[in-house]
């Protein structure tokens, strides 16, 4: 219930935030007649009044219909929905497998070697990383990249485009690394905390073994708070990565969001946003029932709340 409430609030916002907003969506087309114009307005109902277009919207949202794109003539957001995200949906997937196994191992070291070089080098690692902004990052990537490939004079790495693994990596390194550094800092802190409990104390008493010890006891129970911010994580590192898709010349959703701001295409701005927030959603309930899989004693308050 509190999820479909989220997603009518996202809706019922974007829409009026959109009607807000000074501009015409129609004014790109100078040679329009009276007449053409019009007829567009009748076409998106624009000549209706803005409560009439607001529960058309929902009634059509209802449906699972966004629309026709304002500014792609005869494309349905859904179909640009349905053929770009694929691509956003990739880029994040692999750069969160690299920030959370970054991140853990990160953390780990950190926390281990307290106060030792490896610690700070890893925390002056992550206040650089949330530090500096990602379209940066993006930017010196891709002249370290260029250096590289004149270097060797051929080109090892692409610059940009998508289609292979090669041109999934870099970006996919440059937008987890902001999520990597908040999360080692997260891990670090939640791993002090873990090592220095009665239980583990005693099982180094008897003699359990370093390795052993991190695997089976430490890392199950550290991870937990970072789980715990996979939620918002997953969907803003998958639905993030607009100014990286931008930079890198990937056609993901998130692209098409941009240009759809930058021309005010209503459906495709309003069908993107209640798209992300029903994703973003769907994975905060996945990762509130994936705490049960990972740690028991939430089973077992759960079943004698």
């Amino acid at each position: 219930m509190s999820g479909a409430l989220t997603i009518w609030f996202i809706a019922t916002a974007t829409f009026f935030a959109m009607h807000a907003v000074p501009g015409d969506p129609l004014v790109r087309d100078k040679a329009m007649s009276p007449q053409v114009r019009a007829q567009l307005e009748a076409r998106y109902g624009l000549d209706q009044p803005l409560f009439s277009q607001y529960t058309l919207f929902l009634r059509n949202m209802l449906k699972g219909d966004f629309g026709i794109s304002f500014t792609q003539e005869n494309r349905y957001v859904n179909d640009i929905i349905r053929e770009h995200f694929p691509v956003s949906a990739t880029l994040g997937l692999v750069a969160l497998l690299i920030a959370v196994t970054g991140a853990i191992a990160a953390g780990s070291v950190a926390a281990h070697y307290r106060n030792r070089w490896p610690d700070r080098l890893v925390m002056l690692a992550v206040i650089a990383a949330i530090s500096v902004p990602s379209f940066v990052i993006a930017g010196l990537a891709q002249l370290v990249i260029v250096a590289i490939n004149k270097a060797f004079d051929q080109a090892l790495i692409p610059v940009a485009g998508w289609g292979t693994l090669g041109q999934i990596w870099v970006p996919a390194l440059v937008l987890g690394l902001g999520t990597m550094a908040y999360l080692s800092r997260l891990m670090r802190a939640s791993m002090l905390e873990v090592i220095n409990t009665d239980y583990i104390v005693a099982a180094k008493a008897k003699g359990v073994g370093a390795w052993p010890l991190f695997w089976r006891h430490q890392l199950r129970n550290a991870v937990l708070p970072v789980v715990t911010e996979l939620g918002p994580t997953v969907a803003a590192v998958t639905t993030g990565g607009f100014v990286v898709e931008l930079v890198f010349a990937i056609p993901g959703l998130g692209r098409y969001f941009v240009q759809a701001v930058q021309q005010l295409d209503y459906t495709v701005i309003m069908g993107t946003t209640v798209f992300y927030g029903a994703f973003l959603v769907l994975v905060v309930v996945l990762v509130d029932i994936s705490y049960g899989l990972i740690d028991p004693r939430i089973r077992l308050y759960r079943g004698r709340s």
